[in-house]
């Protein structure tokens, strides 16, 4: 299947990509991530006004009392490029569900290679609203390699660290400890006008992206073994990654693409995303905001959740063994029981969004199928899929009974060797800049304001129902 570049882009750049690259004997055909952007701005920025002159005033909705005490469930009041969450579809990103990204991404083997997509396919995606050629994708590897270079005291400084201090306080102080190399900060500080803030911001984007897995790696390193990271910058980001992290498995490589291209991204409103965007809406440079976002995730409403699955799973399994019972149907819905009557929550099940099993749940179901159908963990994930739902539904206070992505993901590392669950949610840090940064992008190219919505007191509510 062959991927084009939207008309304006082509003749934006058509005299450009003749240019040659061996003194005139080869000619580059290769449109770059920078160019393929630079050509989309104009456009969308235009489009925006438009919209904005012409329809600012369009009511897109309304909020109730129950919404503003409620976390602000379903107000429209944030726009949002890279991903769309639908209650009963799932996750779109760029308006391509996850099957739709595992047939046209590339794949670390090539056209038509079995696997699943690269990361920096879905950078691409995300960014661009594209679908990138392998070549496009590939030069993106090699560019975020060469971008990995960790300025000199972040290595020494993350050494320093307490070995017990939570992996995710260690990765926001290590994000934060690169901002040094900001080149959105320098720019600004340099007084760069307002129209080419996206350019410095493009530039920190990158360089976030590309620091991310040796901050992350050197964490997991010196937390759980010998400090000592290695690289393979002939694989790509993924692939590397799991060098860095000690992990020298094909089939690993491959669970974890599919990990960092499925947790990038859920809409604007998920706290990690949105703290990314509010931060960055105050110009705060790319590195701060995500450590904001970053910060977020390691709530255990949010990304720490995924640990607490395992946890479950694990307390549940400890239960019945130590009775000489098996875990099945019948155990697992009185270790269920037992939880919910004891005013704690299942988690994994439920999501403040989908009212349906989540897509990101799914593949990953599918991957233990073709990969891992035997592992005992497995068949206990599967086997509480088979009941939960009924169990929540009779219950009675879960709107949605189904499992979300935090349901899976940790057996799957589990079964790989990868037992530090408390490492798990900086995996998903090292993903989640993706979503959260390539809409950070938008923001700065689309000019978008500085966030302040409208708070209200609870004596303003009490008088707008006496009011009514």
């Amino acid at each position: 299947m062959a991927f084009f570049l939207s008309s304006t882009a082509k003749s934006a750049f058509t005299k450009a990509l003749r240019s040659s690259q061996h003194a005139g004997t080869s000619i580059r055909t290769l449109t770059t991530l920078q160019e393929t952007l630079a050509a989309q701005v104009p456009a969308k920025q235009q489009a925006l006004l438009k919209l904005k002159k012409e329809h600012g005033s369009t009511v897109i909705g309304e909020v109730t009392i129950d919404q503003c005490i409620g976390g602000a469930r379903g107000v429209k009041c944030m726009l949002w490029e890279t991903s769309n969450l639908d209650s009963l579809e799932g996750i779109r990103f760029r308006g391509l569900t996850i099957p739709d990204c595992q047939k046209v991404l590339p794949t670390f083997k090539g056209p038509g290679g079995d696997g699943e997509p690269m990361l920096e396919s879905l950078i691409w995606l995300l960014l661009t609203s594209e679908v990138p050629t392998k070549e496009q994708a590939d030069s993106l590897t090699a560019e975020l390699h060469s971008r990995a270079t960790l300025p000199a005291h972040v290595v020494p400084l993350l050494n320093a660290l307490p070995k017990d201090m939570h992996p995710m306080t260690q990765f926001t102080i290590g994000l934060n400890a690169c901002q040094t190399d900001s080149k959105f900060a320098k720019a600004y500080a340099d007084g760069v006008p307002k129209t080419d803030y996206h350019l410095y911001a493009l530039e920190d984007i990158l360089d976030v992206f590309a620091k991310l897995p040796e901050i992350a790696a050197t964490i997991y390193r010196n937390v759980y073994f010998d400090g000592i990271v290695t690289k393979d910058t002939s694989l790509d980001y993924s692939g590397n990654f799991c060098r860095m992290l000690g992990y020298d498995n094909p089939s690993f490589d491959e669970l974890m693409r599919l990990y960092l291209c499925i947790h990038t991204d859920h809409e604007g409103g998920n706290a990690s995303a949105h703290a990314t965007h509010l931060v960055g809406s105050t110009l705060s440079d790319p590195y701060i905001s995500y450590a904001a976002g970053l910060n977020a995730l390691a709530g255990p409403l949010h990304g720490l959740a995924n640990q607490e699955v395992l946890k479950w799973i694990q307390a549940l399994s400890s239960k019945f063994a130590a009775e000489g019972k098996e875990v099945n149907a019948e155990t697992i819905t009185e270790f269920a029981w037992e939880t919910l009557n004891a005013k704690k929550v299942i988690p994994g099940y439920g999501h403040a969004v989908l009212r349906k099993t989540d897509p990101r749940y799914t593949c990953q179901r599918e991957f233990a199928l073709k990969h891992m159908p035997d592992d005992e963990l497995f068949k206990v994930v599967d086997t509480i899929y088979s009941v939960m739902p009924d169990i929540l539904l009779e219950h009675g206070k879960t709107a949605n009974p189904y499992p979300n992505v935090d349901s899976h993901s940790g057996v799957l590392l589990w079964h790989y060797g990868f037992t530090q669950f408390e490492f798990y949610t900086v995996l998903f840090g090292v993903s989640r800049a993706v979503g959260g940064l390539s809409q950070l992008y938008w923001d700065r190219a689309l000019g978008l304001p500085l966030e302040r919505p409208k708070s209200v007191t609870p004596e303003w509510l009490a008088a707008q129902v006496k009011k009514d």
